[in-house]
């Protein structure tokens, strides 16, 4: 049989090779389109990402929120030596009652509420008062409560030591700390409170007490937690542990799949510290998740990576203000990190390298919006449901989501208004808002659905952030308020300790 002759049309040579180049010139395009698009958004964004921010206006004090402008009638900076600032400071406490000055203490100012601030009052801030030593054979570190964690951890560094418990940025005091008793990434562990061994606490009348679980452990559970209505903060002994040598395992899994993914991933006697966060890009909002664990990865050789500045700080924090309004940038986030970070990331990393590093790498610059923050404490049993309530409340609200980490937290056994009465996972939240009234309204009003949503699920609010919780929902998720600020009163009966938490919440509880 004669084989049939198929014709193939065939390109002159001349045109062939236009062909091929025509091809290559639109690869390179496109390539070059992929490529220029983040580097615009990127260097659109660093363009615009600079310090707008002005010195509030003299006689004024402002928080972390930029929300809450404040006259106050003086700041007072405590002397570093600890033998002047306690006379000075008691003879500062009785010269207020004699004038009838509210008083409120200040560290880093790092809520968001007014926690640090009164109207027409005096601030104590404390953040000169910031001296430490350490007991290396009790693991115990005795610090002034002025000090921030930034100028823990390098001293901590150099003698081998970690903090046992702290938020996951260094920008805070320790006083600050206590008084909203944080806690982050550290897995299995209650909140900061069950790291305090004891305080000195310098009281309304000037007198100086010490608190621990033995010795006044009343006060000693109220003050921790306690938003800084019982009095000042003197020192702190603070349990430590040694610093190591972790590494990360990631895993991106649709949220379905989260909570399975972490109880595989946590079944390891070398799971130390753990976190998640969510996909907040409007196509797949909330509906995966990066699950980060890391394991205690000691090194033969006894070495332990050096403390240094955080890396790629630049490009860090374009990619995360880029998002800011942006649903690319929100998308191009989330490939920055699902996609490049595990390409880029150290295997080896120490604990304190993971805790060395400020909220300033973030922060908000903009001159007409910021960042708020929110965060919820939710039950095993609840997350479905919460989760399907942020789905749903958010984008109704037109929130702009900027992040949502995720961290375990075990029950707290020593706080007196404390949040975690249960095993919890916490949802900390960052929103983008416009600095404007409608812009806090907005804010508000999706504020207190969400906080129905987590109260819904038998959870709780964070209180160190806006004060757009009703006096309701405030009571229904600290049932023991009543009380506690029956004892404020009996602790310090002319109320000499004050800010606008207990302004907005605890005024309304008086007889």
């Amino acid at each position: 049989m004669q084989k049939r002759h198929v014709h193939r049309r065939r390109f002159p040579l001349k045109l062939r090779g236009k062909t091929v180049k025509a091809f290559s010139f639109l690869a390179l395009c496109l390539i070059a389109l992929v490529v220029s698009r983040p580097l615009i958004h990127l260097t659109i964004t660093a363009w615009q990402d600079r310090e707008k921010l002005p010195a509030p206006p003299t006689g004024f004090l402002n928080d972390a929120s930029r929300m809450n402008l404040t006259h106050v009638k003086e700041v007072w900076s405590v002397p570093a030596d600890a033998k002047t600032a306690e006379l000075l400071l008691s003879h500062l406490l009785q010269r207020a009652h004699r004038e009838g000055l509210p008083v409120s203490i200040a560290g880093a100012r790092h809520s968001m509420g007014g926690h640090t601030l009164n109207p027409d009052g005096l601030v104590i801030d404390m953040t000169t008062f910031n001296q430490m030593s350490l007991e290396a054979e009790r693991n115990l570190l005795h610090v002034q409560s002025g000090a921030r964690w930034s100028e823990i951890i390098p001293w901590l560094d150099q003698r081998g030591k970690s903090v046992k418990v702290m938020q996951s940025n260094n920008s805070f005091t320790v006083g600050g700390s206590i008084s909203v008793n944080c806690h982050g990434w550290q897995y299995g562990c209650p909140p900061i409170a069950s790291t305090v061994e004891s305080f000195r606490l310098m009281r309304a009348d000037g007198s100086i007490v010490t608190c621990s679980r033995t010795e006044n452990p009343e006060l000693f559970s109220l003050v921790l937690g306690g938003y800084g209505l019982f009095g000042v903060i003197l020192d702190v002994d603070l349990q430590v542990v040694p610093n190591e040598s972790y590494r990360l395992q990631q895993a991106v899994v649709p949220v379905e799949q989260a909570l399975e993914t972490f109880d595989a991933l946590i079944d390891h006697p070398d799971a130390t510290l753990a976190f998640a966060r969510m996909n907040v890009t409007p196509d797949q909002f909330l509906q995966e998740v990066i699950i980060n664990v890391l394991y205690r990865e000691p090194d033969p050789n006894q070495r332990i990576p050096e403390l240094s500045e955080p890396e790629q700080a630049s490009l860090r924090r374009y990619i995360f203000r880029g998002s800011g309004g942006s649903a690319y940038g929100k998308k191009l986030r989330w490939q920055a990190e699902t996609k490049l970070q595990p390409h880029l990331q150290k295997q080896r990393v120490s604990r304190n390298q993971l805790f060395n590093e400020g909220v300033e790498v973030f922060e908000n610059r903009s001159a007409d919006h910021t960042d708020i923050l929110h965060e919820y404490f939710v039950p095993r049993a609840g997350l479905p449901e919460f989760v399907a309530a942020l789905q749903e409340i958010i984008p109704r609200h037109e929130g702009d989501l900027l992040n949502v980490t995720i961290r375990q937290i075990e029950a707290d056994q020593d706080t007196f208004l404390r949040y975690a009465d249960q095993p919890l996972f916490a949802f900390v939240m960052l929103f983008y808002q416009s600095r404007t009234a409608t812009g806090d309204q907005q804010m508000e009003a999706m504020t207190v659905e969400l906080i129905d949503a987590a109260l819904e699920v038998d959870g709780c609010y964070y209180l160190p952030y806006r004060l757009h919780a009703t006096p309701r929902q405030f009571h229904k998720a600290y049932p023991q308020a009543e009380e506690f600020f029956a004892l404020k009163r009996k602790y310090d009966p002319r109320e000499l300790f004050q800010n606008q938490f207990y302004r907005k919440y605890g005024f309304s509880m008086k007889d």
